[in-house]
Order: C-alpha cells, then sequence, then structure tokens
C-alpha cells in the first residue's frame, strides 16, 4: 500500500552545474536502507549527454548477509523549488527483477531528456527536488553465517540487538517511554535494529537547534516519524517534540522576514543620504575645479601680457636707438652735403681765378699751356 508522505525529498541546488554522478544521504523506507543516485549526464554505461539517469539503490549492500532481497515498487516525482511537480515516473520495480547482491540498483538509464526538460523553463533559481515513493512487497535479510568474529558485538536492550555505544541512549529511551515497542508490527531483528537506527537518528537531528534544522531536514523527518508509527513504535512525545522543532523553525522564519525590511530599511538610509550627498559635493568639487581652473587662466592671461609688455618696451627701446642712429646718420650727411658744397663753391672760384690769370697772361704775350 502506498503512502501518501515520499520516502524521501532529495534537494539539488545549482542543478545545471552537476556533471557527475549525485548521491543521497542514506533513509529508511519499509525497514530497509536505500540512497538515490541520480546522473546529470547519464550514467556513464553509453554516451548520455541528453539523458538524466536516475536509479534506487540499497544502501551499504555488502553488509548484509548472504542472500538477502528486496521486492520493492517505486516511483519518482520531480519538482521545482514552488513543489511544482514537474514529471511523475511510472512505477518501477517487479516480482522478476528484485534487489539483491547482484543487482542492488533500479531504475531508469533514459529516465527524462535533458534538453527537453531544461527548454521547459520550469526549473527555478537552478534547483531540482526529487521525491520517491516506495512500497516494499517482501524484504528477505538472507541466512545466518558465522560472522561473529567480524562483526561488532551487541547488547540485547527489550528485544533490539544494539552495539556498545549505544546502549546508553537506548536503555534512556526504555526507562522514559517503556510502552515504545509494546506493538511493534516488526519481528525481524535486522529490520528492528534498522528501525532502532532511525529512531536514534531522529532524536539526535531533533535535539539540535531549531534554527539549525533545515526545511528539507524537518520534512524527512516527518516521513521517518511517519513509518516508525506505521510499523508500531509508540511515538507521541516525539512528535510533540517534531512539532515544537517544526514550530520554532516558522516562527524563526516569519521573525527573520519581519526584520529584513526594517533591516532594509535601515541600511537603506544612510545610503539614501550618501546618495544625496554625491551630487552636492561633486557639484562643489565641480565648482573648485572651474575656479581653479579660472585661476589659471587669469594667471595665464597675466602672464601673457607680462610677456607682451616686456616684448614692447624692449622693441620700444630698438626703435628709439634706430632712430636715433638715424638722425646721427641724418646730421652726419647733411654735414657733408655742406662741406661737398664749400667745396664745389671753393672750386668754382679757383676756376674763375684761373680764367682770369689765363685772360691776363694772354693780354701780356704768353701762352699758359696747361
Amino acid at each position: 500500500m502506498w503512502n501518501q508522505k515520499p520516502s524521501y525529498r532529495f534537494e539539488i541546488d545549482n542543478f545545471s552545474e552537476k556533471k557527475s554522478v549525485i548521491t543521497s544521504q542514506v533513509f529508511v523506507s519499509g525497514g530497509c536502507e536505500w540512497c538515490l543516485k541520480l546522473y546529470p549526464k547519464g550514467d556513464g554505461v553509453v554516451k548520455l549527454d541528453d539523458y538524466l539517469s536516475l536509479y534506487v539503490n540499497v544502501a551499504n549492500p555488502k553488509s548484509l548477509r548472504s542472500g538477502w532481497k528486496r521486492i520493492a515498487n517505486f516511483y519518482f516525482v520531480l519538482l521545482n523549488q514552488s513543489d511544482k511537480e514537474l514529471y511523475r515516473s511510472p512505477i518501477g520495480g517487479q516480482e522478476s527483477t528484485p534487489f539483491c547482491a547482484a543487482s542492488p540498483s533500479w531504475g531508469w538509464r533514459y529516465f527524462l531528456s535533458l534538453s527537453k526538460f531544461q527548454k521547459t523553463g520550469l526549473l527555478e533559481d537552478d534547483r531540482l527536488i526529487i521525491e520517491v515513493y516506495i512500497n516494499i512487497v517482501e524484504a528477505f535479510d538472507g541466512e545466518e553465517e558465522d560472522v561473529s568474529s567480524q562483526k561488532e558485538e551487541t547488547v540485547d536492550i527489550n528485544g533490539f540487538h544494539v552495539v556498545a555505544t549505544q546502549v546508553t541512549p537506548v536503555t534512556k529511551i526504555f526507562e522514559e517511554h517503556p510502552d515504545l515497542a509494546e506493538d511493534l508490527k516488526v519481528k525481524n531483528q535486522v529490520v528492528k535494529t534498522v528501525y532502532m537506527n532511525v529512531l536514534l537518528n531522529l532524536i539526535e537531528t531533533l535535539n539540535k537547534l531549531s534554527q539549525n534544522h533545515s526545511e528539507t531536514e524537518l520534512r524527512n523527518a516527518h516521513s521517518e516519524l511517519s513509518e516508525l508509527v506505521e510499523v508500531g513504535f509508540k511515538l507521541d512525545w516525539l512528535k510533540l517534540k517534531l512539532d515544537e522543532v517544526s514550530l520554532k523553525r516558522k516562527k524563526a522564519d516569519v521573525d527573520v522576514k519581519k526584520l529584513e525590511p526594517v533591516d532594509l530599511d535601515f541600511k537603506m538610509d544612510p545610503l539614501k543620504t550618501k546618495i544625496e550627498e554625491v551630487p552636492l559635493e561633486r557639484k562643489k568639487s565641480d565648482d573648485a575645479d572651474w575656479s581653479r581652473v579660472h585661476q589659471l587662466e587669469e594667471r595665464l592671461k597675466n602672464l601673457e601680457l607680462m610677456e607682451l609688455d616686456l616684448k614692447l618696451d624692449c622693441l620700444k627701446s630698438k626703435l628709439e636707438e634706430v632712430s636715433l642712429e638715424k638722425k646721427k646718420a641724418d646730421a652726419g650727411v647733411q654735414q657733408l652735403e655742406g662741406s661737398v658744397k664749400n667745396h664745389v663753391i671753393m672750386v668754382s672760384d679757383l676756376k674763375v681765378e684761373l680764367d682770369n690769370e689765363k685772360a691776363k697772361s694772354s693780354a701780356d704775350g704768353f701762352l699758359l699751356v696747361d
């Protein structure tokens, strides 16, 4: 008969980044230990890059006795983060193909086309959730063997064979809850030991601080508790503990959600102030920069004017020097011209005198030869 709750819930984050096999934690269903194995790129037996491969495995098969066998039906449900069903497999497992030492794993090599699955766009936040439902038809734990020298010594406490490290916690449980296993339906000692291990692990899980429990951990704890109750354990006291832990976890989540907006507003206020200060600081910086630029431009202009004045003064001095030289030259020319005129006059006067002398000599009967 199928249980309404999944036997195990397997949550995988960053699914698209996974390349190699992903193995779940060991869980118990029907008094048997199981685990799931997911191959994102196929199981490697053949090239299956476009297919997911998914299997149910008997956990730790080498620890079981010779001849062990499990006949079980199972199916998988794939969900996204919003718990929306993406895919439901057909029911697998049949009497002709039991789980055994030769075949401890059953499932589907061509479970789901990866490209088709990813194209749907239904996988939220890259998180894949796998729920497995297992219905045990028959479980045979094999023949007794003389392996006392290989197995750890056990102690019988109220019909449960437990190892030395479990004696104290199991004894305490029966002291506080003596009717714990009065209605237990399971008689097989190996199965009873498996269930006792589940109970001890569940108690250990619930004794952790509430804020340290993940949502998946609490879901699996509810599934394990339901199975323990189903096989006859009286666990009303543990159910109260689980409900209390779940309530504290929910309350902590609510408190965090309430605090988040307040904390965000608290962080946003100084951030807004800083953002508002940025334009003002930038304007001040720009004004200061423009002021420095203006000052530099004024200084440059002043330097240019000073340099121009110096050049003009120098040019003016040169001009004055040239004018003075020109005046001196003009005066010299004038003096020279006067001197030349005087010489011309003198030459003219001498010529007249000479002509007169010639005329006088001619009159006296002498010829003056030049």
